[in-house]
């Protein structure tokens, strides 16, 4: 049977993929939403080639909300797999009792605060961007403007990375507002609300040999305490 772990991982990697071609047409608007070239609809290489100074600011501003949201995935992807690995998830626990549990070790607590207000402050980053992306490209939807198409396709777009957006705020507010871990991927957003099973084994495996070490040290015997020394 395959380690709860692992699942989780996979189920995090699969919905990683799916989100960032997302995000790649959300956000790249510039290329990606059909633009009007001589009666025509333009191709991407035309898009990516139009030599107008708007569109090539607005390319600019497109590529570095992208990198934002590259930004925000990295600490996303970090923090989850920070949960998977020292956190777990048990029903028969109240989501918000991680807080009374993760305080007994200092370490994991503190880390817990400082990437939770890490990931709120760069989704909220991410969020302005992006806004500020949608106005500038609102401009180019009325200078280019081909047919319904355009409009469809900058709505669906925007409105799929502004869907990821809302989640991802809502996970990350709660988080920080609440002292709670909860999951940005997985399919229901569920709280890690207890240590790791295989955490806590280790932990109790590396004490116990400690314990064993610090034995045999003082189980030792010198051999001044068999044999007499004799001073001359």
């Amino acid at each position: 049977m395959l380690d709860q772990d692992i699942i989780q991982r996979v189920k995090v990697a699969g919905l990683f993929v799916l989100q960032s071609y997302k995000v790649l047409t959300g956000t790249m608007l510039s290329i990606f939403i059909p633009q009007n070239c001589d009666d025509k609809i333009c191709t991407l290489k035309e898009n990516y080639n139009n030599s107008e100074v708007y569109h090539q600011g607005l390319f600019y501003w497109n590529a570095f909300s992208m990198f934002m949201f590259v930004c925000s995935y990295l600490i996303e992807l970090r923090r989850e797999e920070w949960c998977v690995k020292y956190l777990d998830i048990d029903n028969d626990y109240p989501d918000n009792c991680l807080k009374e549990i993760i305080m007994k070790e200092k370490k994991l607590d503190r880390y817990m605060d400082k990437i939770n207000a890490r990931y709120y402050n760069i989704i909220r980053a991410t969020a302005a961007v992006y806004f500020v992306n949608l106005g500038l490209t609102m401009k180019m939807l009325n200078d280019n403007y081909h047919s319904s198409s355009t409009l469809s396709c900058f709505v669906s777009f925007s409105l799929l990375v502004m869907m990821k957006l809302y989640n991802s705020t809502v996970v990350a507010y709660e988080s920080v507002k609440n002292d709670k871990m909860m999951s940005a991927y997985m399919s229901e957003f569920v709280s890690f609300n207890v240590l790791d099973q295989d955490y806590l084994e280790e932990k109790h495996k590396n004490e116990k040999q400690l314990v064993i070490c610090d034995s045999d040290k003082n189980n030792i015997v010198k051999e001044e305490d068999i044999i007499p020394v004799v001073k001359p």
